[in-house]
């Protein structure tokens, strides 16, 4: 008989596409083969107000069996973003503002809190994804020698709140996806002998990208381009900025091709294309294609478009105030990164200007990826740190 795990995550789903979420369903689906795996989540397909999309209860996907909680409320933007304001003028907010901030930033589903509190003995260990929200502050402390914590951290103000003292002293192991992750959460929380993992995620694109079949569709040639969702938070508007600088500079027929849903302004230029929501081919192919794949975002605890771009050969230009981002680039020599205009100018220039180099980039991006994201190695480490936990919880029992 398989012993039984929970993986505790704010969304899951087919139509949950990308960061932590998607993490979960790749490590639970791989779980399953080893283990009897449980989904604790909400009902929630978007996280802006957590509204009840999924039905309550218990449903299959792809042999992991998902239990859903309600919503009991949900986020109320006026009210959140007071609370939001308070909260980051002042970490040290007393404990009653600071309650009422996790409850709205959500998912706010008390009946999955009080389900781990009552059933956390029927399973060998729980798997906490993703330290910011309702779901793990709440459920991470009620669970007794066993709690697996995936932060998914990286350098924000969120992490900087007292709140989160208890909930990173609550885990009994830690799985890091990067080595930046792992010394940011030693150097707030000071927690280096809690047992720990340092693993990835594993990257997997189609066996057949056909570069040629998206620029034709799309009558595209010479262009960099962006995957995720276009919003301030990923720091697009100051890639459009830089970018149309760079375009009055520098002669040129490059394009900047964007895919994702628009949730900022988007310039109306002829050289930047937003195509929204776009297949998976076409993703593939279009990331293929690119001279380059463009990510500004600040805060990134591992960015798996980074890691796809790389599989496909194509280097990578990011900003550099992010220490995992940067060190995607310093670690492989597959990419280049950037702090101010210039820089980003430079970088652009040097991949268009130096073709020797470039193509060494190529093969550097992609072996990088092999050296380190592979799900074989991946899902060892995740025996070994259940297998640990496991001992520890009997140990103490």
């Amino acid at each position: 008989m398989k012993k039984k795990i929970a993986i505790i995550n704010q969304r899951y789903g087919l139509e949950v596409n990308g960061g932590s979420e998607l993490y979960s369903r790749q490590i639970a689906e791989r779980l399953i083969a080893k283990y009897d795996v449980e989904v604790l989540t909400s009902c929630a397909v978007e996280y802006v107000k957590w509204s009840n999309y999924y039905n309550e209860g218990v449903e299959q996907i792809n042999g992991v069996t998902v239990r859903r909680f309600k919503t009991l409320h949900e986020r109320e933007p006026k009210v959140f973003s007071a609370l939001d304001s308070m909260m980051l003028s002042n970490p040290h907010i007393e404990e009653e503002i600071s309650e009422q901030w996790i409850e709205h930033m959500g998912p706010y589903c008390p009946d999955l809190v009080e389900y781990v509190d009552k059933h956390q003995d029927e399973y060998e260990a729980i798997i906490v994804v993703t330290y910011l929200y309702y779901t793990a502050v709440k459920s991470i402390v009620r669970i007794k020698n066993k709690a697996i914590f995936i932060p998914t951290a990286h350098q924000e103000p969120f992490i900087h709140f007292d709140m989160y003292k208890k909930v990173f002293g609550a885990a009994d192991a830690f799985v890091f996806l990067t080595d930046e992750e792992k010394d940011l959460v030693h150097s707030i929380f000071h927690n280096e002998n809690v047992p720990y993992e340092v693993m990835g995620v594993g990257v997997e694109v189609p066996e057949v990208v056909d570069s040629e079949r998206f620029k034709k569709k799309y009558n595209l040639d010479n262009y960099l381009i962006y995957v995720g969702r276009i919003d301030e938070g990923k720091d697009c508007p100051r890639l459009f900025k830089y970018f149309i600088e760079y375009k009055r500079r520098v002669k040129s027929d490059l394009k900047l091709v964007l895919m994702g849903k628009a949730v900022c302004d988007i310039p109306k230029s002829p050289d930047i294309i937003s195509l929204g929501f776009v297949s998976e081919e076409d993703k593939f192919d279009g990331i293929k294609g690119a001279k380059a794949l463009i990510l500004p975002s600040k805060f990134e605890s591992l960015s798996i478009s980074v890691l796809e771009a790389m599989t496909l050969s194509v280097p990578v230009i990011v900003n550099g105030i992010c220490d995992v981002l940067k060190g995607h680039c310093v670690k492989s020599n597959g990419g280049l990164y950037y702090k101010n205009y210039f820089e980003f100018e430079g970088c652009i220039n040097y991949m268009m200007e130096h073709p020797e180099e470039y193509a060494i980039m190529c093969k550097n991006a992609r072996k990088y990826v092999e050296d380190y994201f592979q799900w074989d190695d991946i899902m060892k480490k995740f025996d070994r740190i259940i297998e640990r936990v496991g001992k520890n919880s009997d140990d103490k029992e």
